[in-house]
This record gives C-alpha cells, structure tokens and sequence, in this order.
C-alpha cells in the first residue's frame, strides 16, 4: 500500500518524536534513581549508645546473616577492672572471676592481664554477634563503655533498617554518613 509522502513523513516524525519522548523520560528515570541513592549514601543508620538497651534484637533482625551491628568499648572509659560485669555474669552476691562465667554466648570479649588487679578488656569483632548481653552488664554494674555500633563496612545500608524496625527503644537512627559513628563519652 503507497502512501503519499506527506503522510509517510507525518508517521516517521511521529515516530521519531514519540522516540524522543520516551528516551526523555528514560533519561529523566535513571537520572532521578541515581539522584536519589547518592542523598541515600550521605546518610547511614547507627546506634544511639543513649538509647540503647541492649535488647538483643540487633543479633537476630539484622538483614545481613552475620549481623552487621557490633561491640565496641570506649577505652577511656573503662575501669580496667579485675571483675568487669561486660565479661563475667552480673551476680553481686557470687561474682566470679573463671572463665566457665563469661557472659558472651561466643567468647568475643578477650581478657589480658595487665598488672594486679588490672585487666584490658577488648573485642574479637569477628565473633561479636551483636546480641547487647555484654552491654547491659557493663551498663547494670560497671561504667557503662561497652556498646552496640553499626559497623558500616557490613551494612547494606538499607532503605528501612529491619533492626530500626524492631527497636524497642528508637535506638537505631540516621547520621550524616560524614559522621557516622555516635561514640559513647565519659560526661555527655
């Protein structure tokens, strides 16, 4: 079937247009998802060490299989104590000092004697399940610098944090990705 130029013409211009149109708003598409996930990457979630209760949530809602929210201890904090409540089960009446009495269901809280009756205490982070019991020892009866953070080499970083979620103290918050670690102090 011919058709007369003009009207063969009209249809490629169409065509061409409608083309054009779509490859427009393609463009428009991708240039707003990539715009969106750069805002995305200035901000991370964390743990607020304020907030935090130590509920255990952190170990069995993480996305990740290996939860990405660890242990870490603020040093110039810390007693070096011979009988520290982060490591050893928090019983006042019977506090023991053997090892069959550590709290962390994995052992990832390491104890090197310094001098009598001083000892360091730190984290094996690659046993560190997240689950807070150390952290609530330590906040129960010592000084309180064992605490929960998010370790942003692990984490997805996702839209929703499934741990934020579940949080029953609002402990799991957005930070500049500039900063995003809230640290724990001696006098907030």
């Amino acid at each position: 079937m011919n058709h007369p130029p003009s009207e063969t013409l009209s249809r490629r211009r169409f065509l061409k247009d409608g083309l054009w149109t779509v490859s427009l708003a393609a463009a428009g598409a991708a240039a707003a998802a990539l715009a969106s996930r750069s805002r995305a990457k200035e901000w991370v979630w964390q743990i607020d060490p304020y907030k935090c209760i130590g509920c255990g949530r952190c170990a069995t809602h993480c996305v990740l299989s290996e939860s990405a929210v660890k242990c870490v201890h603020a040093f110039e904090m810390c007693g070096y104590c011979d009988l520290c409540t982060g490591y050893f089960h928090p019983d006042p009446k019977a506090l023991q000092t053997g090892a069959e009495h550590q709290l962390c269901p994995t052992g990832a809280i390491r104890r090197r004697f310094i001098e009598e009756p001083y000892f360091e205490f730190t984290i094996d982070e690659s046993r560190c399940i997240g689950c807070g019991k150390c952290v609530v020892g330590c906040a129960a009866f010592g000084n309180g610098s064992l605490f929960l953070q998010i370790r942003h080499d692990r984490c997805q970083n996702c839209n929703e944090c499934a741990i934020g979620r579940v949080c029953p103290s609002g402990a799991i918050v957005r930070v500049p990705a500039s900063a995003p670690y809230l640290l724990k102090v001696r006098n907030p």
